[in-house]
């Protein structure tokens, strides 16, 4: 993974500013914006599990989910080309695009 922490199953985005000499990120996949910072690298990841762990709480004491909720559907953008090839390749298979493409991606994501 790149530029990203991880804890609890929750995923937080890393970046730096040069300027304020510090890292900073937010918890990715929620509803809320819940930010965190820290002028080094274990700074920034004490402040990103101290950040998680509130927001557990946070949700619980409001009966809320922690996590975003995903719809389970998105548009992705694809040359003709590719989605031609996408076509050709799910009609051999006896396949939808849709079964083709969730396929592909689930193989995907199960090798991370």
């Amino acid at each position: 993974m790149k530029d990203v922490l991880t804890y609890k199953d929750f995923i937080g985005s890393v970046h730096f500013s040069a300027d304020d000499g510090v890292f900073f990120g937010k918890i990715e996949g929620i509803n809320d914006l819940v930010t965190f910072e820290g002028e080094t690298v274990k700074e920034l990841t004490e402040a990103f599990h101290a950040m998680v762990d509130e927001h557990i709480r946070d949700c619980e004491a409001e009966n809320t989910a922690p996590e975003k909720s995903y719809k389970g559907s998105f548009n992705v953008r694809l040359t003709p080309e590719l989605h031609r090839r996408i076509a050709i390749s799910a009609k051999m298979r006896g396949e939808t695009i849709n079964k083709f493409v969730f396929e592909a991606l689930n193989k995907s994501v199960s090798q991370d």
